[in-house]
């Protein structure tokens, strides 16, 4: 989907990305806001820290921690956050930014799967 691309807060901001919204519960260290060019911080769409602690005691959980993070999505704070995130994502390009080393294996490929399933089902 080209109205979604995701970029490491370190990485360069490009013209084309869009709303510049960060998807992760704390700020990056040794970023400053200017250097960021975050438009909105969602940290509410980030997995919960419980979660993810259980998450990073052992990385072959990632089936079951992609299921548990759908879970806290449906609910509360998470669900309000994931609703912006979609409202954003259905007006326009978003960047999605995100501290983490292995985007792969983060939280990230979950919200990028939900926001693609959106457009296609805008697109039907």
């Amino acid at each position: 989907m080209d109205d979604i691309t995701v970029r490491r807060v370190y990485d360069t901001t490009e013209p084309d990305d869009g709303v510049r919204v960060l998807v992760d519960r704390l700020w990056p260290r040794g970023v400053s806001k200017e250097r960021a060019a975050i438009d909105e911080w969602l940290k509410e769409v980030a997995p919960s820290n419980g979660l993810r602690t259980w998450y990073h005691k052992d990385a072959s959980r990632y089936r079951e921690f992609d299921a548990r993070y759908r879970q806290e999505l449906d609910e509360g704070a998470a669900a309000q956050a994931l609703a912006r995130l979609r409202e954003l994502a259905a007006g326009g390009p978003v960047t999605l930014v995100t501290s983490v080393k292995s985007i792969e294996g983060s939280h990230v490929p979950t919200l990028v799967d939900l926001l693609e399933r959106d457009a296609q089902a805008r697109d039907s």
